[in-house]
């Protein structure tokens, strides 16, 4: 027993000596490795439940930015939770912000944009994040919230085809059809008609989707619903829904983002949907889409950017759009803000709120904070709507004073 607990000392001891000697220093910049979350996925089997633990990359590690004068200082400890859409380009903001501000220490985490409205209205959280719309009544329980515009993002169709390397091509119909268990395999006729010269099998078809209260899930539902008026009808647009291939028996759930990554990519002849930065981090396949103007297009920076022209002056009061199915011809169909949510008037801490206030500034401003944005796959702010999001950063207040000084 002696000599069991003296080689366990020894271990920890020269575990601790090599983290102390990989220890970041003030002249050496921390790397940070890729996020791997473990997810849980819901597989319906005979009608009941089943879960299933699966492990998804939900970023690829960033990439270093420039070495600061000195380590983080953490003195300002800034909690916000919610969509688990940014949660990439959060993740990578978050770890440069450390050199621009090592004052500041920022924790996100992506529970979900149900959980996150929730969190900012039960105020046990500085900020939210949500790429669902607050509804009247969470306005008014949360009493001076205000949403704000932070970057746009392509929801993709993922799929894991037995035999198939190629891009497939899908269109609305398609999608919408799939999802209301309409088309069964992947050999429907109307698919291989999109599809010359893939041979696709004659498998049926699994269909993923959130399990959890999903902004993403939205963006999704909304877009099948103006493709589809069936969709529109018989189940519509929300956070979440009633999944008519979850009676049908090929239905499967994941949590998050994440969690329907790792169904696709873990299940055979499945198609799911997520934020397009999961499906590049995971290198999980995705369909171009024929969209509204009877182009084929892929989801990019470009087609994003599209899809917000098309609806420049479709923003409400709350400053929230949707944003799918436009017209252009170079436009993404299933595309959606992701937001930022913040109390504007019964902030406490003044400190805590500038600081916040100066982090999400610096995102939409800065040209490598943009580009950290773009290489994951969301496209930035137009200048228009960019000022607009500033304005409103002017009209946060703490006790009665603007919490950011005014330029």
């Amino acid at each position: 027993m002696q000599r069991k607990f003296q080689f366990v000392l020894v271990v920890v001891v020269m575990a601790s000596l090599i983290l102390s000697a990989c220890a970041p220093t003030a002249t050496q910049a921390p790397t940070q490795a890729p996020i791997v979350m473990t997810v849980e996925v819901t597989k319906m089997v005979a009608g009941t439940p089943e879960i299933v633990i699966k492990e998804i990359t939900s970023t690829p590690a960033p990439t270093t930015p420039p070495q600061p004068t000195q380590l983080p200082a953490g003195s300002v400890q800034i909690n916000g939770a919610g969509a688990t859409f940014p949660v990439p380009v959060y993740t990578e903001w978050i770890f440069a912000y450390q050199y621009v501000d090592p004052s500041v220490t920022i924790n996100y985490q992506g529970i979900g944009s149900g959980g996150g409205k929730k969190a900012i209205v039960d105020n046990t959280v500085d900020f939210a994040g949500s790429d669902s719309v607050l509804k009247a009544e969470e306005y008014t329980a949360g009493k001076d919230l205000q949403m704000y515009p932070v970057l746009a993002g392509a929801v993709v169709p993922i799929y894991n085809i037995e035999g198939v390397t190629k891009t497939i091509t899908l269109n609305g119909e398609i999608l919408a059809d799939i999802y209301l268990g309409k088309i069964k395999t992947w050999n429907d006729e109307k698919i291989v008609a999109l599809n010359k010269g893939i041979n696709l099998p004659a498998k049926n078809i699994t269909v993923a989707h959130r399990s959890d209260g999903s902004g993403t899930t939205e963006i999704f539902t909304n877009a099948l619903s103006s493709f589809s008026d069936e969709w529109k009808s018989s189940v519509g647009a929300g956070s979440a829904v009633e999944w008519p291939v979850d009676k049908a028996g090929n239905g499967v759930g994941g949590k998050g983002n994440q969690g329907v990554a790792a169904a696709v990519q873990n299940t055979n002849n499945s198609i799911g949907y997520v934020e397009l930065s999961y499906a590049i981090a995971n290198k999980i396949p995705f369909a171009q889409l024929i969209n509204k103007a009877g182009k084929t297009v892929k989801a990019n920076a470009e087609s994003l950017a599209s899809a917000m022209n098309d609806f420049a002056n479709a923003f409400s009061d709350k400053l929230t759009a949707v944003i799918v199915n436009g017209a252009g011809e170079k436009t993404w169909p299933i595309s959606g803000y992701t937001y930022l949510i913040l109390h504007t008037t019964s902030i406490q801490d003044c400190t805590k709120a500038q600081k916040t206030l100066e982090f999400f500034k610096w995102g939409l401003t800065d040209s490598a904070a943009a580009k950290r944005a773009s290489d994951l796959g969301y496209s930035v702010l137009s200048d228009a709507v960019r000022q607009t999001v500033l304005t409103k950063f002017g009209e946060v207040t703490c006790n009665g004073n603007p919490v950011l000084p005014k330029p």
